[in-house]
């Protein structure tokens, strides 16, 4: 967990309140608050509020340059995640996959897409001193 007092905050579209809470549940992250307009997740340990606004869903989702998620410090966090995913059936956007191979920059990535077409992004630096 993070040695920190803050938590990131993300605001972000969803078109349908039951099927977003459904697929971050099926992720793993903790319901915090539901009301008519929103709801409030805990995702991996950030505050991530998904407000019910359907004309604001991107029905054409690309990678880049809109996306969000989790950069882990521990391999073994990013692989049990990915299995998770997989045992899940959860929906890739973008299937397994290692970017700048061969470089210091090198890792391990991949991409889910939430009931909104929101990317969430997961990755794994095998050099820690990339992360920032």
């Amino acid at each position: 967990m993070r040695k920190t007092s803050k938590v990131f905050h993300l605001a972000i579209p969803c078109k349908d309140l039951d099927e977003t809470v459904a697929f971050y549940k099926k992720l793993g992250c903790k319901l915090a608050r539901r009301y008519n307009d929103r709801v409030t997740f805990d995702f991996f340990g950030d505050q991530v509020v998904c407000h019910l606004s359907p004309d604001d869903v991107d029905e054409q989702p690309k990678m880049y340059p809109r996306h969000f998620g989790i950069t882990f410090l521990d391999k073994e966090e990013y692989v049990q995640t990915l299995e998770f995913a997989t045992s899940q059936k959860l929906p890739f956007f973008k299937e397994p996959m290692v970017r700048f191979e061969g470089k210091r920059e090198e890792h391990m990535t991949f991409f889910l897409i939430d009931p909104a077409n929101n990317l969430l992004e997961f990755k794994y630096y095998h050099d820690i001193n990339m992360v920032y």
